[in-house]
């Protein structure tokens, strides 16, 4: 009966049906095969694949275990057996079966393909994009390979390439959700916003409900300051966030949102889409006892950069004698002076960016930390599975990010001014308060001593100068508004704001001419080096702040040169930093001078 003509056109039949998606009448016609022919092996097979297509990958392990072992297993039945363990999560064995079935079947597409999914499952993308190009050269033009290829060489920190390959995926198959939402976040990455824009309207209007694509495309918009649709996005935002149909990343809604009970929905449903299965405690209640409290800092951001200008004058000056420090760093190494400075302020510093966040974990469970501090919160390349697993007895937020970020930190350090304990229900972590501002300030920063003119950075010799160098994303409508009635209501003046992105300039400048407001008395300040950019505040002569969301570093960075700042109360964590540094500084502040955006 096997090789019959009538059970070869059912099991051609069924696999059509398979492959239109019709999987319960496939699965009748391959029961109706097995029942006239139970050893027929392309039919046990194409079951097993069909209960991988219904979730049912265990169902689909017991089908195929038994079919590899069998004299004349395919390469595919191999490859398709290696397919469900992936999908198990046994990626090691899978592997081995996408290796096998290679030898089985040379350059087979399929299992290259596979076999390059599960090495970059295993963080092995060197590896997984050779898979991929041997699969390039057999079909160069197929769109997933692409597609891919583009992914591994994101992996592998190169950005322009994977922009290329995911073009290239594009070309094959416009349509291609993953390579339009991939690239879009190449862009964003690489500060094209309105490249990364326009890429994730495309994928939105191809996959509307998806859960991530909102978020994203709202942060490609805050960043190029794009006012027009602004409020567009909010509305969108917040109704996805109270809906529970959008994963938004919580950097992201806070600029729109300052809705407590919200932005805890939001940093939640962030949690949950990252870490979908908390595993269980490493930590399990053991005192470890040891002469010094042990406390792990965690950030990919020991380096040139805002949370590293804070905090190294805190490294430096931890009481040795009761407290041993260690940096877990997960970012780049970027040998700046700053992170020559950290490595030293250490009492070890740990480069653990080739480990997953497992064995992170379990690095810091056998260094039995007692204190793990998260410097990231829900900030980019923040790597929030890595406490999930519960490795150290107390595990806080601090510094990095101004909002609730996981259930399993139990800790949010504060003060009374930026984090008040009457904001606790808008946090699944306890308040704890530093006597004065939270936020930590390095004091040994120089000035440099050197003869700044405002002709050389496009500033008018005598008109009044009111600066604010924050974040594009931070710059809300509403607060724009107010600054352009500042200028229309004191004649010469200029607005010296910090050139963050290309798209920043035009768009600021387009909203002002729109608001009858001459676009050439915005002044647009590049990056520069962080000594030259303390320097150059003295041109300025006011700072105005943002809300919803607050100057932070920025602000500090202000106040040490000199540079008055005025700032608004806002109604939350990150609306209020600016205000508790001026309230460390003697300056009364109170809720009596809130203003909500």
């Amino acid at each position: 009966m096997t090789n019959s003509p009538e059970i070869a056109k059912l099991g051609a039949e069924a696999v059509r049906l398979q492959r239109d998606g019709q999987l319960d009448d496939a699965e009748r016609l391959y029961q109706h095969i097995l029942a006239e022919d139970p050893h027929n092996s392309e039919a046990r097979h194409m079951l097993g694949v069909l209960r991988l297509q219904q979730d049912r990958a265990v169902e689909a392990l017991e089908i195929l275990d038994v079919l590899v072992t069998e004299k004349y297993a395919t390469a595919d039945m191999r490859t398709h057996h290696g397919l469900v363990l992936h999908a198990l999560g046994r990626n090691d064995e899978a592997l081995a079966d996408f290796e096998r079935a290679l030898e089985l079947k040379p350059a087979n597409p399929m299992t290259l393909l596979y076999r390059g999914n599960v090495l970059l499952a295993l963080g092995r993308a060197a590896q997984a994009l050779e898979s991929y190009e041997h699969l390039l050269e057999r079909i160069p033009n197929y769109a997933e390979a692409w597609f891919r290829h583009g992914t591994a060489l994101w992996r592998m920190e190169r950005p322009e390439a994977a922009l290329a390959s995911y073009d290239r995926a594009l070309g094959f198959d416009p349509g291609h959700f993953e390579a339009l939402f991939n690239r879009g976040t190449v862009l964003l990455k690489l500060e094209h916003y309105d490249d990364a824009f326009a890429a994730y309207e495309k994928a939105r209007a191809l996959a509307p409900n998806h859960s991530h694509v909102l978020g994203t495309a709202a942060s490609a918009l805050l960043n190029r300051c794009d006012f027009a649709r602004w409020a567009e996005y909010r509305d969108l935002a917040v109704d996805g966030v109270r809906k529970g149909s959008a994963v938004i990343a919580p950097l992201t809604f806070l600029p729109f949102c300052d809705d407590g009970a919200l932005r805890r929905l939001c940093s939640e449903r962030f949690a949950a889409d990252q870490v979908p299965h908390p595993p269980a405690p490493l930590w399990t209640g053991t005192r470890d006892r040891h002469p010094r409290i042990r406390i792990a800092y965690l950030s990919a951001d020991f380096r040139q950069h805002a949370t590293a200008e804070l905090i190294a004058g805190l490294i430096e000056r931890h009481d040795r004698e009761r407290f041993e420090v260690t940096a877990i760093s997960f970012g780049a190494d970027d040998s700046s002076p700053m992170r020559l400075r950290l490595t030293k302020a250490f009492d070890h510093f740990l480069d653990v960016r080739e480990r997953g966040d497992a064995k992170i974990a379990r690095l810091l469970r056998e260094g039995e930390f007692d204190i793990a501090v998260d410097l990231k919160g829900h900030t980019e390349s923040a790597r929030c599975g890595i406490l999930a697993h519960r490795p150290c007895p107390v595990q806080v937020n601090y510094l990095g990010y101004p909002g609730t970020v996981a259930p399993w930190l139990d800790y949010v350090i504060g003060d009374a001014v930026a984090l008040p304990f009457d904001h606790q229900p808008f946090y699944s972590e306890q308040i704890i308060h530093l006597p004065h501002s939270y936020q930590v300030n390095d004091s040994t920063r120089a000035i440099p001593i050197q003869t700044l003119s405002r002709n050389a950075s496009g500033l008018p010799r005598d008109g009044f100068v009111f600066c604010c160098f924050n974040a594009a994303w931070k710059i809300a409508p509403a607060m724009f508004d107010v600054w352009l009635r500042l200028l229309a209501a004191v004649p010469g003046s200029v607005l010296w704001l910090l050139e963050d992105n290309p798209a920043m300039p035009g768009n600021l400048k387009h909203a002002a001419a729109a608001r009858g407001v001459d676009p050439a008395r915005l002044v647009f300040a590049p990056r520069v080096p962080p000594a030259e950019h303390l320097a150059r505040h003295r041109l300025a002569d006011l700072f105005l702040d943002t809300l919803p969301y607050n100057a932070h570093t920025t602000a500090s960075d202000a106040l040490w040169a000199g540079l008055p700042v005025i700032t608004c109360l806002g109604a939350q964590f990150d609306g209020r930093v600016a205000g508790s540094l001026l309230h460390a500084m003697g300056i009364r502040v109170g809720d009596a001078f809130a203003w909500r955006i």
